[in-house]
């Protein structure tokens, strides 16, 4: 009988297959159960601010669920996804050309730039496990071998644009409530109440990207791909623990 796994199958004993999905899929699964708890916890406390803030104006409290579909809930999310991701867009792009002697987070010192098809083992130096994609020679392989960036630089794209329309939204409620004209998309794009939810996100995330570059010089984490070994060099580049 031909085994089970010859077709793709599993054999193993269903708590043995689920253990090994956990395992395999730790680092992903950890993250994205952080940040359902922090949303929850931020829909929380964000939700008693805004009804202290509409209670003291001499407005009624506004309850959970509606709270979740408002405005101001969507805006304050979005501000903060739209900023990770650029730090990623940044990040990505960025580390192609430039380098950082010493730091894990960098290629090493020779390597700058897109590297060799031999080196990126695309097209004719593809494998029989690389991609599909990986092998194509059109737009295919174009699109692939930049699509990471592709895709983060949308996902930024599309939180800043939303962020702008919920942010807009909020900012002219916040104006009705004080008996105050309301402004148009156009004009809130250029108003300090968005530039100063954009930037005071954007420096963070940056001031962080710029410390985990330069601090992996000289600090270690054992066992950490974001660390260089304990023992190696400070000024060791693009090596990884």
């Amino acid at each position: 009988m031909t085994p089970a796994s010859e077709h793709g199958g599993d054999s193993a004993p269903p708590r043995r297959r689920v253990r090994r999905f956990l395992r395999h899929n730790g680092l992903g699964l950890f993250f994205l159960t952080t940040f359902l708890l922090a949303l929850a916890g931020q829909a929380v406390a964000g939700h008693a601010e805004f009804n202290n803030q509409i209670v003291s104006d001499g407005m009624a409290p506004l309850d959970f669920g509606a709270y979740l579909a408002s405005s101001d809930f969507a805006v304050d999310v979005t501000e903060n996804w739209q900023s990770e991701y650029l730090q990623f867009f940044l990040y990505i792009f960025a580390t192609v050309w430039l380098l950082q002697r010493g730091s894990p987070e960098s290629k090493e010192l020779d390597r700058a730039g897109t590297e060799s098809d031999k080196d990126q083992m695309v097209g004719r130096h593809a494998t029989e496990e690389s991609p599909r994609w990986a092998a194509a020679r059109d737009w295919r392989g174009l699109v692939y071998s930049r699509s990471l960036g592709l895709v983060m630089g949308a996902v930024f794209l599309l939180s800043w644009l939303t962020q702008s329309v919920t942010g807009v939204a909020a900012y002219n409620e916040e104006q009705l409530r004080r008996l105050q004209a309301p402004v148009s998309w156009a004009e809130y794009l250029s108003a300090a109440d968005f530039w100063s939810r954009t930037l005071q996100n954007w420096q963070s995330e940056l001031l962080a990207v710029a410390s985990m570059a330069v601090l992996s010089i000289y600090l270690r984490q054992r066992g950490s791909p974001e660390s260089k070994p304990v023992g190696a060099s400070d000024s060791a580049t693009g090596v990884e623990g």
